[in-house]
């Protein structure tokens, strides 16, 4: 099993998406989502699969760093 968590959209070249995660960057690919920099989305194998709201992002982020750490 895979675990997605959020990454913010900070880059957009066409079909080829940049995403911010804590401490890296990847890049991921749109097939047919309405996506914006600044956006928050969950990715899996490279793709993004959905797009979440700003707020719902930031309390999983911070869920994620507290088991991290």
């Amino acid at each position: 099993m895979c675990l997605a968590i959020p990454g913010k959209v900070i880059e957009i070249k066409k079909d080829d998406i940049t995403v911010e995660y804590p401490g890296e960057k990847r890049s991921a690919k749109n097939v047919g989502l309405d996506i914006m920099k600044g956006d928050y989305v969950l990715v899996q194998a490279r793709m993004i699969v959905q797009k979440i709201p700003k707020d719902e992002a930031i309390e999983c982020l911070k869920a994620w760093k507290e088991i991290k750490s």
